[in-house]
């Protein structure tokens, strides 16, 4: 077998890094009316949603196996209601050796798992399933270094 190790960076040097992801939920529109006048019984899911991407981004190394622990200087994740879509986007930035594209990915997935989470009691239909709650369109859109 193969040994698996963490790419090296040691010999990089430090430079300001930056990554913005972005990724969709579509709920029913009932569900979007709900988040739209904070009447979800979970609570606010607009901030929680938020809270959980930037937590998300700070443990992406203990979450994703063979990603460096990196010295987080800024995350920013904006949610966005269109049509029946939540739209979520992820800014990371730091100043590291190895970019910051998976913890932008991290932080706009777990906004969505959290939306997902917090508004399931209103997706489900009469057998308990989602049939149209969908989350989709998960990529980095931008990634910087040295700029």
């Amino acid at each position: 077998m193969s040994p698996v190790q963490m790419v090296d960076v040691s010999g990089k040097e430090d430079q300001v890094r930056t990554a913005k992801a972005i990724g969709r939920i579509t709920l029913r529109p009932e569900t979007i009316q709900r988040i739209k006048n904070n009447s979800i019984e979970k609570g606010d899911v607009i901030s929680c949603a938020q809270i959980a991407g930037i937590l998300s981004a700070k443990k992406t190394h203990e979450i994703v196996p063979l990603c460096h622990p990196i010295p987080i200087t800024n995350i920013l994740v904006k949610l966005e209601i269109e049509g029946s879509d939540v739209v979520i986007t992820s800014e990371v930035s730091a100043t590291a050796k190895t970019g910051v594209e998976m913890e932008a990915l991290t932080a706009t997935t777990s906004a969505l798992l959290t939306v997902w989470d917090m508004t399931k009691k209103y997706e489900k239909d009469e057998r308990g399933q989602y049939p149209s709650t969908t989350m989709k369109d998960i990529r980095v859109l931008r990634k910087t270094k040295g700029e």
